[in-house]
């Protein structure tokens, strides 16, 4: 006998490497469902996010049937329901890998509120919102919540509210292969200090730097990998790492190949995020379940999984206090290394049977 699997559209309108891990890693996990996907480069930002419902205008697939739209926050939802009145009646999720509404302005963006109206639009359009912290959740609650103040009249009553009671908490999770119990700390005359973000001004590069100058200006010997996806146009503080702590690096740039940076995980004693931005901070997770020691200030979504006394303070305006105080929580790790929780709640294994019954529920 023939058993229907419910057929899922999966729409990632601007498929950045973290999206396309998710929704590969979700198809695989989850079998019993007929998967299909639509996606567009992650390039052109302005005209993507704009521009996504008007590139998939004539596309076939959006002519078929489908039991569940499962979209990604790029997605103009609203805008593909119109264009296409049959998907107005199929149950939509919308995943918020992160939120127009609390990317840091780096003093170069056009200042715009359309990629905030975008994500609003989609927000209201969906029948439910999936974030991937609950960080991520309330940035976007209070980003809308204020927008909308900005707003002159003939606003809908509760909005925030309304978005808040119909979303939930459901992270991007982590392999079940990357999780590795190590022993504590023990490189502690030099230790292998890892650093993996993307090469980009929100992730706090200059605040990297301050911290490695004041290990060396205090004499404690280190060994760093500053890895992660790279640009054509980089903060010139990672160019000033390469030079002043040359000597140091053991690894510099992107590593292509996924098994050599799962070796690199497992070898690292300490990560570091100096981040002002990170919705989730997959790379943090990464390492964590690989056996590091994760540094990062007590803000966005680091509390969720990391200890707040692990935590350094967070000094987002003053560079300077916050790299003296990551520099006192390192020092005395050295001295005193302390235990920390792996993330296992954050374990695929763990999260794909709240995956599975979020879409059986809106299948239902």
């Amino acid at each position: 006998m023939h058993t229907h699997r419910p057929r899922i559209l999966i729409l990632s309108a601007y498929d950045a490497a973290s999206h396309q891990r998710w929704r590969q890693q979700l198809v695989k996990a989850l079998p019993e469902f007929d998967w299909h996907c639509l996606s567009l480069p992650p390039r052109y930002f302005s005209w993507r996010i704009r521009g996504n419902a008007l590139s998939w205008l004539n596309e076939p697939l959006l002519q078929q049937p489908w039991d569940l739209l499962l979209a990604t926050s790029m997605t103009d939802l609203a805008g593909l329901k119109g264009f296409h009145p049959s998907l107005a009646r199929v149950p939509a999720l919308l995943y918020l890998h992160e939120n127009q509404f609390a990317f840091p302005d780096s003093g170069r963006q056009f200042n715009s509120y359309e990629p905030q109206m975008i994500n609003l639009y989609s927000a209201v359009a969906a029948d439910h919102l999936l974030f991937n912290s609950e960080w991520n959740r309330q940035s976007f609650v209070q980003g809308v919540a204020g927008l909308l103040k900005k707003l002159p009249d003939a606003l809908p009553k509760n909005l925030p509210q309304t978005l808040q009671q119909k979303s939930s908490i459901l992270p991007v999770p982590i392999e079940d292969t990357l999780f590795v119990k190590r022993a504590r700390l023990t490189h502690t005359a030099c230790p292998h200090l890892l650093w993996n973000h993307r090469w980009e001004y929100d992730k706090g590069p200059d605040r990297l730097l301050k911290l490695l100058d004041k290990l060396v200006s205090q004499g404690q010997d280190f060994r760093l990998s500053l890895v992660g996806e790279q640009f054509r146009q980089q903060p010139e503080a990672f160019a000033q790492i390469q030079r002043d702590h040359a000597a140091r690096l053991l690894h510099c740039g992107y590593l292509p190949q996924v098994k050599d940076y799962h070796q690199l995980l497992q070898q690292a004693d300490l990560v570091i995020s100096t981040a002002l931005h990170d919705f989730q901070g997959l790379s943090m997770l990464e390492a964590m379940a690989s056996g590091c020691l994760a540094l990062a200030p007590e803000r966005l979504a680091y509390p969720e999984y990391i200890p707040p006394e692990h935590c350094y303070a967070s000094y987002p305006e003053d560079p300077d206090t916050e790299a003296d105080a990551a520099l006192s929580q390192l020092t005395r790790w050295l001295q005193t290394p302390p235990e920390q929780p792996a993330p296992d709640d954050w374990r695929l294994s763990q999260l794909t049977p709240a995956y599975r019954q979020i879409l059986q529920r809106f299948l239902a």
